[in-house]
């Protein structure tokens, strides 16, 4: 196979890492790659933070929910939507700098900052390395500005763990591929569809631990009811308006 398409293909989560560290020369093939990746006009909208030290992780791990890879990894590098640089270039040469405040161009930036950090992964995994992402980066928005310093126009969208693994999980299970894809224009589903296309899904052991676990009977009750609840989304969507307005985007 394709190596390119084998590095992406046998992409899983990589929660528990070695010791061995990162070294400089993997670390910057793996930026120079993100740094490569497609650009809302080649504004390139995005800073990436390396976090090594483990005082600044421990520092964070409370915003990261405590989750013990917020601590054992290695490296953990944050991907920011990033408007502060590009600003300051336009202040600098006598052009307008509130042309960019606004909810458009956050999501220039976000997506900016996406295509970086997914670059970074298959670059990572592509030398050896594995992952994990943090998602609880979006949550706790306002407080990794305070503790990574991040000025007006700059806000974290994305944060990846890495290191060499110390596990070697299965792939984890997904959609099959038509459950995704839409020729010429977008199919809705049917019951009878939505139940064929997620029926491996609900019957996988990972699914059916989950229900044991959370003593409820299917998927769709345990990501609304258990991971994903509308109270902590209205929650956090409310911190994260507030963080756009703060930034400057809003």
């Amino acid at each position: 196979m394709n190596p390119t398409l084998n590095t992406i293909l046998t992409h899983k989560s990589i929660r528990i890492f070695t010791d061995q560290p990162v070294s400089q020369d993997v670390l910057n093939e793996i930026l120079q790659a993100a740094c490569n990746g497609s650009t809302m006009g080649n504004m390139q909208l995005y800073s990436i933070i390396i976090t090594e030290d483990k005082a600044k992780m421990e520092e964070m791990a409370p915003f990261h929910f405590n989750q013990p890879i917020a601590t054992n990894a290695p490296l953990i590098l944050t991907f920011c939507a990033d408007f502060n640089r590009f600003n300051h270039f336009c202040s600098f040469r006598d052009s307008e700098i509130d042309a960019y405040n606004n909810m458009q161009s956050y999501h220039w930036a976000f997506t900016d900052a996406i295509i970086a950090a997914q670059n970074a992964c298959v670059a990572a995994e592509s030398l050896g390395l594995g992952l994990c992402w943090l998602g609880t980066i979006t949550f706790n928005a306002d407080k990794f500005i305070e503790v990574l310093k991040l000025p007006v126009g700059v806000v974290p969208v994305a944060c990846i763990a890495l290191g060499y693994p110390a596990e070697n999980p299965p792939l984890t299970d997904k959609l099959p591929i038509e459950a995704l894809i839409h020729r010429e224009y977008y199919h809705d589903y049917t019951e009878e569809e939505i139940n064929r296309l997620y029926h491996e899904k609900e019957i996988h052991p990972n699914s059916l631990q989950l229900y044991s676990e959370n003593e409820l009977p299917n998927l769709a009750q345990i990501f609304t009811r258990k991971r994903y609840t509308k109270k902590d989304n209205e929650y956090f969507t409310t911190v994260l308006m507030e963080v756009l307005k703060k930034q400057g985007f809003l």
